[in-house]
Formats: structure tokens, sequence, C-alpha cells
């Protein structure tokens, strides 16, 4: 069983912190366009922070009532106070630090003591704890910061060089989406006692690689946009009925209800078209292939439409830098995405199983205790 350490205790901290600066410059982005009277920007960053709170709310307290199922239902009606007011995740942050302090500075280890052993028991929380935020943070990320990103390339795009604000949205995007599929990564080896350790390089090989795809795609998606509204609307809601329909055909069995059942495919199908998400810890080189081949076919797309559909952008200077910006970040992806699985992934330390993208599938709870909610989840 891995360890929950002081690093990953201060990089926790680290991470409430960041957490609460994102959303004040959420609230500071929005308000500077508010008085600047473009009211539809500063309406659609609070829309995608709203959105994205209530869903992670809803989740992080269906996760809470299945764990303490049988408990005092007293303190379950103050956790769902507490989540109504959107204030969930800093309970979870509270039971983290708890736990994580315990772990990484009282607590003894024992490498070969069992799960039940007081420590090894305290290890344990800590991590199901932090994964549990990670998991959440999943969700945020996809349904708040990357929107929030392809909105402010967008602005910049639309309106060319404004103030300071906008860039500083771009900044804190990039750096709450690197975090995010890192931490989620760590996440996975440390809550999954059969997965090998995520070491330095590959956590940095991952990282560009998300970051890099990622991000071409947004670029992308902001040209078509900047090109024609309705063809970006229908090309978004077109690839979401895609991944909606396959997790539906992966026949999930993330949470206990149908109601949050569907609520978690709705949210995996969005996830679904900006990243390659596996959802049942199987090998996946031909589906990820796939993905990759199909957002590449798209990417060039795009260019190609605004280049003839409209002779005229391409005397733009944003067109230019855009398009090889993306294709740029495209070409690296791909590059970081076929070393990691070839040279980086953890798994290829002791067996090797190519393309089996089995750190993006989040878990449902099957034992709380002995698995964590990755394992059910992953080993379907």
């Amino acid at each position: 069983m891995m360890r929950f350490t002081k690093s990953n205790f201060f990089f926790l901290v680290g991470g409430m912190i960041i957490y609460v600066v994102d959303i004040g410059v959420d609230f500071w982005v929005a308000s500077k366009y508010f008085c600047q009277g473009q009211y539809s920007w500063s309406i659609f960053i609070l829309c995608f922070r709203g959105l994205s709170s209530l869903i992670t709310q809803v989740f992080s307290y269906e996760w809470f009532k299945n764990d303490w199922e049988g408990t005092d239902t007293g303190k379950l009606k103050l956790v769902f106070l507490v989540h109504l007011f959107q204030c969930g995740i800093f309970i979870r942050y509270w039971f983290a630090l708890k736990y994580g302090c315990q772990a990484a500075f009282k607590q003894t280890s024992c490498g070969d003591a069992s799960e039940t052993d007081p420590s090894n028991f305290i290890q344990k929380q800590a991590i199901d704890a932090v994964t549990d935020i990670n998991m959440l943070r999943v969700f945020k990320t996809f349904l708040e910061t990357i929107p929030q990103l392809f909105l402010q390339i967008y602005i910049l795009m639309e309106h060319g060089k404004t103030n300071f604000y906008p860039y500083a949205a771009i900044a804190m995007s990039l750096c709450g989406i690197s975090l995010s599929m890192v931490d989620y990564q760590v996440s996975l080896r440390k809550s999954l006692p059969d997965k090998d350790e995520f070491r330095v390089p590959s956590k940095f090989i991952y990282l560009f690689y998300k970051l890099l795809t990622i991000t071409s795609w947004i670029l992308s998606i902001s040209l078509i946009t900047r090109i024609d509204v309705r063809i970006s609307v229908i090309l978004l809601i077109f690839l979401w009925i895609c991944g909606f329909t396959w997790t539906l055909k992966q026949h999930t069995t993330f949470c206990k209800s149908k109601k949050m059942e569907y609520l978690y495919r709705t949210v995996v199908g969005i996830i679904l078209i900006f990243s390659f998400f596996n959802i049942k810890g199987r090998r996946t080189k031909v589906c990820i292939s796939i993905y990759y081949a199909t957002h590449t076919v798209l990417t060039l797309g795009i260019l190609l439409v605004g280049m003839f559909w409209k002779p005229s952008i391409i005397k733009e200077m944003y067109f230019t830098i855009v398009s090889i910006l993306t294709i740029s970040s495209l070409a690296l992806g791909i590059t970081f995405l076929v070393v990691y699985y070839r040279c980086f992934h953890p798994t290829t330390y002791h067996r090797p199983q190519a393309y089996s993208d089995e750190v993006d599938g989040v878990a449902g709870k099957k034992d709380r205790v002995k698995t964590g909610r990755f394992q059910n989840f992953l080993m379907q």
C-alpha cells in the first residue's frame, strides 16, 4: 500500500489555496466584464461556475450519503445544508487535511501491516479523502475550467488586445487543468494497491500529453466559433451525443441510483468532447487511436473551413497565430501520448500493457474500506 507523505499533505494545502484563489479570480474577472458593460461574458463565466459547483456538490453529497449509510442522520442533514450552500468541497478538504495530517506527521509506517492496522487505516482514509477531492476536481475541470479557457481565448480572438484580467483567467485555467490531470493520476495510483508507482518523469509526460491535446482542441473550437457560432454549437452537441452514447454502451455502474448514473454519463459525455476518458479500465489501444485520429481530422477540417469558407480570415493575424499553435500543440500532444504509453506508462515498468488508459477512469463504490471508489469501476 502506498503512503500518504508529508509532500502529499503540502500539495493538498496548496491545492486548497489554488481552489480558493480560482474562485476569487472567477468573480473578479466576471465583475470586470460587468463593469465594462460586457454582460454576456460576465454571465457566461458565472454560469460555468454555477453549473460546475452544482454538479460537483450533488456528487459530493451522494458520496457522503453512500459512505455514511446507516450512521447519524442528523450529521447527514448538516452535510446536506452545507452542500446546499455550495460549500461541500470545504468539508472534504477538512477531512482530507485531518486524515492527511495524522497520516503524514503522526503515524509510523509499517509496510507489511494489514489494512486493518490503525496506521494503515489512517493512511487509507487520507488517500481516499484526497482521491474524492481529485475526482470532483476532474469534474470541475471539464465543466468549468476548460469552458472558461475556451471563452477567454474566444474573447481575445474577438477583441484582440484587452486588459490584464483575461490573461490572468487563462493562466489560472491552464494551472487548474494541469494540477487536476496530474493529481488525478497520482490519486489513482495511490488508491489501487495493484497499480505501479507514478514516477516524476511519467507525471510530466502525461501532463504534456493531456494539456497539449486539450489546448489544441480548445483553440480549434474557439476558431470555428469565431467563424460561425452555429457550426460550433452543432459540432459540440454532436460530439456530446457521440460521447454520451458510447458511455451508455459501456453500461457504467458508477452510482447506486439510476438518476445519478445518468448524470454521471452526461458529465462523461462532456469530458469526451475535450479529452479521452477510459471509463472501464480496459485496454483501449483501438478506442484511443480512433479518438485522437478523429480529433486530428476535425482540427484540420476546421482550419480548412476557415480558409475556404471565409478567405478574408487568412489575412487576420490571430488566424495565423492560432493555426500554428493548434497544429503544433496537436502534434506535440500526440507525440507525448505515444511516448507516454510506450516508455513512461507505469505498467510498462513491470508488465507491458500498451494504451491501457485506465488512469482516466473514475470508479464506483462497492467496498469503501477495502478498495476505494476506483476499484469497482476499473475492474468491471
